[in-house]
């Protein structure tokens, strides 16, 4: 049963650092589109043409997945062994929200992750898969985030993440056995500015489109 559990926690912490890796690389790519229409195409269209990145952007997509029902299915086993939950500290530790509450987080970021990629992946790449010519990459981020409900929904789905990363990533070293207690509080450092930076840059995109500054 403990081996199971370490197995577990090793599956989550390499699918958290495929997480990364996704969102990283698309929040660089998506601030493309604050520069220009050409620029946005025309990274888009390196992720379509690019055989390294079409491999990777489905792996990283799927780690995406596998963490967040991996940390459902961890969190909800974790209550009933332990009723405080998915928290990796002490009892004598204090506990975050964030860490109290990731099933609520990782449900809320897998909802509307699926609705995001019924949006966007299934408009685009997926269409050029099938041969298809898809959706022009700018328009339809510019009538998406014209949008306000769905601006809406897309700015809880990145608070949620932020909280969600905020506490995770630290967390998932800490599960790979790093328990150093000078290198887990600059870990905790480093997450918050990380989970910032996603928060801030993936926040930009939609209000800067909503408030109409996108091109025609």
């Amino acid at each position: 049963m403990k081996t199971s559990s370490i197995g577990r926690k090793i599956v989550m912490s390499i699918s958290g650092m495929l997480l990364i890796l996704f969102l990283t690389l698309h929040l660089v790519i998506n601030l493309t589109s604050l520069i220009s229409r050409e620029a946005y195409e025309a990274a888009c269209g390196f992720m379509d043409e690019n055989l390294l990145i079409q491999v990777m952007v489905p792996i990283l997509a799927l780690g995406f997945m596998v963490h967040i029902i991996m940390g459902i299915i961890l969190t909800l086993q974790n209550r009933k062994a332990r009723p405080q939950g998915y928290a990796v500290e002490g009892k004598s530790k204090k506990v975050s929200w964030a860490s109290k509450n990731m099933l609520a987080l990782g449900l809320i970021v897998l909802g509307l992750l699926v609705i995001h990629l019924g949006h966007f992946w299934a408009k685009m790449q997926l269409q050029h898969w099938m041969g298809n010519e898809g959706d022009n990459p700018y328009d339809l981020i510019k009538t998406l985030f014209s949008n306000g409900w769905y601006v809406s929904l897309y700015i809880v789905w990145i608070l949620a993440l932020y909280f969600h990363i905020s506490h995770g990533f630290w967390s998932m070293f800490q599960s790979m056995g790093m328990t150093n207690s000078k290198w887990i509080p600059r870990l905790q450092t480093i997450s918050i500015i990380y989970a910032h930076i996603i928060m801030i840059g993936f926040m930009l995109i939609p209000v800067y489109f909503f408030l109409g500054f996108g091109q025609p």
